[in-house]
């Protein structure tokens, strides 16, 4: 009884100790010694006890709040994913952004609003004198500091969707690894708990990957009988046991998630960075380029409506003001740059007549039908302003979801995480147990020895 005793005692202590040292892992899940009355005795007199047994040590482990955990995660994971791209092409914009879509952007000192504002009234200003030769200069030098604001942004918003498809593919192979890793500890699982043992620490390891995989995609996951946790992903399963049944690939020509063995298999991805990345890309900073394309079309368009029927100093005609016809290729005809008398600001072909740079001027107030009968500057504010718009409500959302995920962890470290100042308790009881196990059995030993020497006497 007194050895049993002992033994029941050394282990607990041993556990908690244990516990004391992964208080600060997060993946670590109380664990207790789970004791039981050995069998007793019969007696003439009843039954008679012969201690205890250390039957069994059990993970104080939530699978509620291990869920809820997971599920908040690929929420926030999605959420953290749009943020960085939207926080990436706010940089390549250089705007002051304006949360509401309805109101105008300010800009910055060195943003396309303040371009195209400089370009139209370095027009309007050579309109007064159009045979001056330095203003001429100072509306080339801001149309081309125009294109090549529309170059930059251009070009900073494909790096954005260069980089998104870059994380999207990383994701896929770090999807694919966690799965594998899953498997490999259902099966270790599999083997422990067939054998009559546990697996606590497999058991966290497991939570753990899951919960990394949760945070690339949404998943489900429903235990088995044998200790197993089947994973589905995107409404697609897994791993089944033991078994990876599917793996993530992508589809560079449309940059869509599939199933590996499932053909034409697109997931259904509704949270985790890679649907926040493919959110981002196919949403927010695609609509972004698409405007910036939009107005850079019709700025060529409608200034070289104009430009071309002019005339410059030299009796010259028909040549474009603009080249190009997107935002990644709009430029200023090299022939001015080189040559500001080459500019056609005449529509009568007279020196002095401003025709043609008037009406350009103009341009900046009349509402164009392909830009949603809004002024050039009117629809680009309102296209940042939606983009600012985006990104506060994804700041906001993320908050939240933060929030939500830190409660979720704390709830979860109450339930099932190791209490510092109960394993202190606990070491106590364990050590005091232990002294008066360790007493009784000095006790019985003397007694014994007593009979023994009353025999011999």
């Amino acid at each position: 009884m007194g050895g049993e005793s002992l033994s029941a005692q050394q282990d607990a202590t041993a556990l908690a100790g244990q516990n004391l040292a992964n208080v600060n892992n997060p993946a670590y899940a109380d664990e207790q010694l789970q004791l039981q009355e050995s069998t007793p005795l019969d007696t003439a007199i009843g039954e008679e006890g012969t201690g205890v047994d250390a039957v069994s040590i059990t993970s104080m482990r939530n699978a509620l709040l291990d869920a809820q955990v997971a599920a908040e995660g690929s929420v926030t994971g999605s959420l953290t994913a749009q943020q960085s791209a939207l926080q990436n092409a706010e940089a390549y914009l250089n705007e002051q952004l304006s949360n509401n879509s309805s109101s105008s952007a300010a800009s910055s000192s060195t943003g396309l609003t303040a371009d195209l504002s400089s370009l139209f009234s370095s027009l309007q200003t050579l309109s007064t004198d159009p045979s001056n030769i330095s203003d001429r200069q100072a509306v080339i030098q801001s149309a081309q500091q125009l294109t090549e604001q529309f170059n930059q942004v251009s070009s900073g918003l494909s790096t954005v969707t260069s980089d998104l498809n870059t994380s999207i593919q990383n994701g896929v192979t770090a999807v694919n690894q966690d799965l594998s890793q899953i498997a490999s500890l259902n099966k270790q699982i599999m083997v422990a708990q067939g054998s009559g043992g546990t697996a606590d620490q497999l058991e966290d390891e497991r939570e753990q990957t899951i919960e990394n995989l949760a945070g690339y995609v949404n998943l489900t996951t429903s235990a088995q009988a044998n200790g197993a946790v089947n994973v589905d992903v995107g409404g697609i399963n897994m791993v089944n046991g033991d078994t990876v049944t599917d793996t993530l690939d992508t589809i560079t020509s449309n940059g869509k998630i599939y199933a590996a063995s499932v053909n034409d298999g697109e997931l259904t991805l509704t949270s985790g960075s890679i649907a926040g990345s493919v959110t981002a890309r196919d949403g927010t900073v695609t609509t972004l380029q698409n405007s910036l394309d939009t107005l850079a079309g019709q700025l060529i368009t409608q200034v070289n409506g104009v430009y071309e029927g002019g005339t410059d100093l030299n009796g010259n005609s028909g040549q474009p003001f603009f080249t190009g016809s997107d935002a990644a290729t709009i430029g200023v005809n090299g022939s001015l740059v080189n040559d500001p008398s080459a500019f056609q600001a005449s529509s009568t072909g007279q020196p002095g007549d401003n025709g043609v740079v008037l009406a350009m001027a103009q341009l900046a107030d009349t509402p164009l039908a392909d830009l949603n009968n809004q002024t050039m500057s009117q629809y680009y504010s309102q296209a940042v302003g939606s983009f600012g718009s985006s990104l506060q409500s994804v700041n906001e959302q993320l908050t939240n979801s933060t929030s939500v995920a830190q409660m979720l962890t704390t709830q979860r470290a109450s339930a099932s995480g190791v209490d510092t100042d109960t394993e202190m308790t606990n070491l106590l009881q364990f050590q005091k147990a232990y002294e008066a196990s360790a007493e009784l059995i000095s006790t019985v030993n003397e007694m014994l020895s007593t009979v023994v020497n009353m025999k011999t006497e």
